[in-house]
């Protein structure tokens, strides 16, 4: 009776996670119609070009994810640092002719045909596989001694410098902030920790002030109002905050966006949000807003009882995820609404983007393996 008990609990926590996701799945497919059809209009001739692919995207997400549910945590355990390889070989490949394919000036993309696929989001992926693999593995070495701390990091430093080469540096804040996250509570010292912050943070002062478009850019994020700006470097965010203040509290309905008529660039994609902001008002960000952090949410709950369990590998990993979607959320979020200077990334399962979609809902399909063997776990440990 007590495991039939536990394994319906457990069940509960798989479903928890599933349905807010979906729901998000189905928002984000909104989102990105109602951004998209005059640019897709324009482009292509068929307004409905950009809801119809990502609409697929949705369907390969849902299969992704039912097919990563269905991998158990020692299966990724035993391939964790052959993913770390193969992301590290995407990164190298975006810069060989033919395989490597540039967008807006930066070399983010593997071309492979039927889907171009962005190398740092296989990057971020593995590379949270492998730090939760490093500290079970090393879990000793890693508390106690220098060396189990850095040496995972000069790995990770090479990674860090295939993606400024691209560049694309809010994927190096996003992985390092996870990364970060997974050393802290994987018990590494508090000196070793706020020492690898620091150097973190200085180094990131350091390449934000060596490219003359970075400094532009922090120039405009700090008065994108100024004459040299609300046209030029300024002009994204800008336009992006004339469409939250459009929105007001309950929005100019949904469809009725002016600011999606070309006058912001990348919509559907970085700026979704913003356009979500000026067609649904105050009341439908929050709506949005509140489904997301309420999913990632329910991963760090999962990861806590994980733990709790006793199974740090799978809690390592669900922490890992957690991070790298709430960070990613949170640096989209404050460069659509102008708190941090702007960067390329996707909002999380609303965005338009294929490889960064599939990508989540593989991490999703994670999370739910995660919370099935969690279950398990604690229902053997009760029993016994």
């Amino acid at each position: 009776m007590n495991t039939m008990l536990r394994h319906h609990l457990g069940w509960q926590m798989h479903e928890s996670v599933f349905l807010p996701w979906l729901g998000l799945m189905c928002l984000g497919w909104i989102m990105v119609t109602s951004a998209s059809t005059e640019i897709a209009e324009f482009y292509t001739g068929n307004a409905a070009y950009f809801s119809i692919r990502h609409a697929v995207y949705v369907l390969l997400g849902i299969i992704t994810t039912y097919a990563a549910s269905q991998v158990s945590l020692a299966s990724w355990a035993k391939i964790d640092v052959l993913m770390l390889v193969v992301a590290i070989i995407g990164l190298v490949l975006v810069f060989v002719p033919g395989i490597g394919h540039e967008v807006n000036g930066s070399q983010r993309w593997l071309n492979l045909g039927v889907i171009k696929i962005q190398a740092s989001e296989i990057a971020k992926f593995a590379a949270v596989f492998y730090i939760a693999g490093y500290l079970v593995r090393r879990q000793h070495e890693v508390q106690q001694s220098w060396s189990g701390f850095i040496k995972p990091l000069a790995i990770l430093a090479f990674i860090v410098f295939l993606l400024l080469l691209e560049p694309d540096f809010g994927a190096v804040v996003v992985l390092m902030g996870a990364v970060l996250i997974q050393l802290f509570l994987g018990g590494v010292k508090a000196g070793q920790f706020f020492l690898l912050l620091i150097a973190t943070l200085i180094l990131s002062g350091f390449v934000l002030t060596s490219e003359s478009y970075r400094v532009e850019r922090l120039m405009a994020y700090l008065d994108p109002w100024a004459p040299e700006h609300v046209y030029g470097t300024g002009y994204q965010l800008t336009q992006s905050l004339i469409a939250f203040g459009r929105g007001d509290w309950f929005g100019v309905g949904l469809g009725e966006s002016v600011q999606k008529l070309f006058y912001l660039p990348e919509a559907h994609t970085d700026f979704v949000f913003a356009i979500w902001a000026e067609e649904t008002g105050l009341a439908g960000g929050v709506l949005a807003l509140g489904l997301l952090m309420f999913v990632i949410s329910l991963i760090w709950r999962i990861a806590w009882r994980a733990q709790k369990a006793g199974h740090l590998y799978a809690a390592y990993v669900a922490i890992g995820i957690a991070a790298l979607l709430g960070l990613q959320a949170v640096i989209n979020l404050g460069v659509n609404i102008g708190l941090l200077p702007t960067k390329g990334l996707t909002l999380p399962f609303f965005s338009y983007g294929g490889s960064s979609l599939l990508v989540c809902c593989v991490m999703v399909g994670v999370v739910m393996r995660i919370a099935h063997e969690t279950s398990e776990q604690e229902a053997t440990g009760n029993d016994g």
